[in-house]
């Protein structure tokens, strides 16, 4: 469970997808001896004055985006291998009928369930009939805000969203977290700014849709009041930008005092469905906004609010329902929202069901109800090779080396926070590959005939595990990411994680040049450890405890330093018109400078005094960069892109690249930049942070 109090700050926002273009030629990177596809560059365009292009023109021009994804990326690539290899290990299993006890069985019962097409079209809405009923049935808001407690267990939506994660206070122990939700669309901005009206008009036309095959009445009416009810949430919630300050999200009290600052919600009663009714202490986020959401839901009809429960039910089901509801599912959240042309194949969409996704991208779909954790033990039983844990392992050490070198050299730190700063690095924790303690599925019940059923038995387990540690001891050994996730993060327990499924190439080839892998993996490893360093992580101290620890002076040279970096990207343009936005992207824009910083670094320190190797006229610095180049090769489609600028912390690809290059002066050095180049920053005009 990734928390959203404080996000597992991830490297990227992956979309579980494939690679597979209509030219699977040219989609292919030929990597060569040394893990850099040369072919895929396009040396007509000068590194200086676009080295995104300068590295991946070629393979940018010549791979179309797949009809079934919104996307195509050598990182998508990695994910469609893992795809690949899940959807082996789930026929298999399916074929196999293990006993339904062991977790092969488990799996392959799954994925056999969301196979069995016929049976799930016969069923229409049945399976989601007790959730309508119970909605129906539930004829006052406090009835209704008990249904809402139940958004982690079953179907239901919510006005808020419960997290149960490390108390940022004290983490020697766990917390409750409540914060914000009930929208339907990516972001508030979808309901707010007439440049998403058109998305907005397909949403109500979504919500009708659902409603009709529903069987609620008058669903074109309802879906309106629906949209209406969102709008007024949205008017009122905080912007993501605003939700990136861990002190401000932090706001504990006793739940008699949350009553009193947001009346008009049955509190308790929501609470006791999300099997919380002992509950004494609870950390409210965007507290502003609590009483407001609060007195938005005692004046909203009663019958409003049914049909927003209803629509929120059937959209959190349709993934897993007949082919109407999905192919409705698609038309909204796919393709309108993220310009993909075509429906995944049902084996992939089965795989994703059984498997999970990336929960750091916080949709739901990819962490409500699956055997993620399981999948992921037979993934790496497979496919995870100790080698790979033990090389970067290595690179780890030679990256926290690099980044503490250059703590000890910073002339905008002072002494104090200085000593702050590496003590905290010397309390990371760095996990690979897969966790130590593989999760239980003993009294978890799957049926090869009960697709929604698996569903809810798992979501039920996942919650109850997190409910049941309540009050325990903290386990430092935890994961918020599956081993067969293509991504990593730096969470709560100041720990780096490298799930097994990103340590492939082009991020991480044992048999390459190291200066490659220094260059992407070696830039991911930095970039999640300068996470615990960023507008964000500043704010946690070595015992993982919210906590200022810099001096007032260090805090106001980092902002500085930190609004100068935001500014270049605000002036970024994915599109026409379309400007980044620097302070959502601040963390991680300033992680992957940070990153790309300590990859060359720790490049250095590894070659112990020796010159770098020159291979196809390429010297260890400009592949450093190179490998970080292509480590981000790939593109979307242009609504993916609005999407992801609205409401993604990441920059686009390309931003990602020429973003960090332009503020080093080893990548001038390396590439002979000069100031007619595009990208050229004049020397005091280069953003140093780290």
């Amino acid at each position: 469970m990734v928390s959203r109090i404080l996000a597992a700050a991830c490297v990227a926002a992956l979309m579980m997808g494939t690679a597979n273009a209509a030219d699977p030629a040219a989609a292919k990177p030929q990597y060569g001896s040394w893990g850099y596809d040369q072919a895929g560059g396009d040396p007509s365009v000068r590194p200086g004055d676009d080295f995104f292009r300068h590295a991946n023109g070629h393979w940018l021009d010549h791979t179309p985006i797949p009809a079934d994804q919104p996307a195509v990326s050598l990182r998508l690539a990695m994910t469609d291998l893992t795809e690949q290899r899940l959807h082996g290990l789930m026929e298999a299993a399916a074929a196999s009928h293990a006993p339904a006890g062991t977790l092969e069985g488990k799996v392959g019962a799954f994925y056999q369930s969301f196979m069995d097409e016929t049976r799930i079209d016969a069923l229409g809405a049945k399976p989601i009939a007790p959730e309508l009923d119970a909605v129906k049935q539930a004829t006052t808001r406090d009835a209704q805000a008990a249904l809402m407690g139940r958004t982690n267990v079953d179907f239901d939506g919510s006005l808020f969203n419960l997290v149960l994660d490390v108390d940022l206070k004290d983490t020697r122990r766990y917390a409750v977290y409540v914060t914000q939700a009930g929208l339907g669309l990516p972001d508030r901005d979808y309901y707010l700014k007439a440049e998403f009206a058109a998305q907005k008009a397909a949403y109500q036309a979504y919500v009708t849709q659902l409603l009709s095959l529903s069987g609620w009445p008058q669903p074109a009416s309802a879906a309106k009041d629906v949209v209406a009810f969102e709008t007024a949430i949205a008017q009122l919630s905080w912007s993501k930008v605003q939700q990136r300050d861990p002190v401000a999200m932090y706001n504990p009290m006793s739940v008699a005092e949350l009553e009193k600052l947001a009346p008009g919600f049955a509190w308790r009663d929501y609470l006791k469905s999300a099997q919380l009714g002992d509950l004494q202490r609870i950390v409210v986020a965007e507290k502003p906004v609590f009483p407001q959401l609060a007195a938005l839901y005692a004046r909203t009809p009663v019958a409003t609010i049914q049909a927003w429960q209803a629509a929120r039910i059937a959209d959190n089901a349709a993934y897993y329902l007949s082919q109407p509801f999905q192919h409705a599912y698609f038309q909204l959240h796919d393709k309108t929202l993220a310009g993909q042309q075509q429906m995944a194949v049902r084996w992939k969409r089965g795989v994703r069901a059984v498997s999970g996704g990336d929960c750091g991208v916080g949709e739901r779909l990819a962490c409500f109800g699956n055997l993620g954790w399981g999948v992921g033990q037979l993934y790496t039983d497979k496919y995870f090779p100790a080698s790979s844990k033990a090389k970067i392992e290595e690179l780890v050490a030679n990256l926290k080396a690099a980044y503490r070198a250059r703590i000890e050299k910073l002339d905008w730190m002072s002494p104090q926070t200085r000593q702050e700063a590496l003590r905290k690095l010397d309390t990371y924790t760095i996990k690979v590959g897969y966790p130590d303690h593989p999760r239980d599925y003993s009294n978890v019940t799957i049926s090869r005939d009960a697709l929604v059923g698996n569903v809810l038995h798992a979501a039920g387990a996942d919650w109850s595990f997190y409910v049941n540690r309540l009050g325990g001891a903290v386990d430092r050994s935890d994961w918020s990411m599956t081993p067969q996730t293509n991504d990593a993060y730096n969470g709560s327990l100041r720990d780096i994680v490298f799930p097994a499924a990103i340590l492939q190439p082009p991020i991480f080839d044992p048999n390459a040049d190291p200066a490659i892998n220094y260059g992407a993996i070696g830039g991911v490893i930095g970039h999640e450890l300068t996470h615990g360093f960023d507008d964000e992580g500043r704010k946690i101290d070595a015992d993982g405890n919210l906590r200022d620890w810099w001096t007032a002076a260090d805090a106001k040279a980092f902002e500085e330093r930190a609004k100068k970096l935001g500014a270049q990207y605000d002036a970024f343009q994915p599109l026409p018109g379309v400007h980044i936005n620097g302070d959502l992207t601040m963390g991680e824009n300033i992680a992957d400078l940070g990153g790309l910083t300590l990859a060359l670094d720790a490049y250095h320190a590894s070659l112990h005094g020796k010159p770098a190797p020159v291979i196809d006229g390429l010297s260890g610095d400009q592949r450093v960069f190179l490998g970080w180049a292509q480590a981000w090769r790939g593109k979307l489609t242009d609504d993916a892109i609005r999407r992801q600028v609205a409401s993604d912390p990441h920059s686009p690809r390309a931003f990602r690249v020429n973003g960090p290059v332009r503020n080093i002066d080893a990548w001038y050095q390396a590439f002979g930049v000069q100031p007619d180049n595009a990208l050229y920053l004049a020397p005091q005009d280069r953003v140093r942070i780290w």
